[in-house]
């Protein structure tokens, strides 16, 4: 299992993270996601059949900017 931390400035407050992990937890091969708003980060573990574009390209589609911290 990996575990990726991501850089997202746009996280502001509990509805930011709750859309975020419940678009990324939705992913295949993703088996928990956590966000942090004071840090403006969130923290994917995931499995070898994702990928980190494939969780960036989710992210993006959800709303959100992120890049691998």
């Amino acid at each position: 299992m990996k575990q990726v931390t991501f850089s997202v400035p746009e996280i502001s407050c509990g509805h930011c993270t709750s859309s975020i992990e419940k678009g990324l937890t939705a992913l295949a091969g993703v088996h928990s996601v956590s966000s942090d708003i004071a840090a403006k980060t969130t923290t994917v573990e995931f499995d070898d059949s994702i990928d980190v574009a494939t969780l960036i390209e989710e992210f993006d589609n959800i709303g959100f900017d992120a890049t691998e911290a």
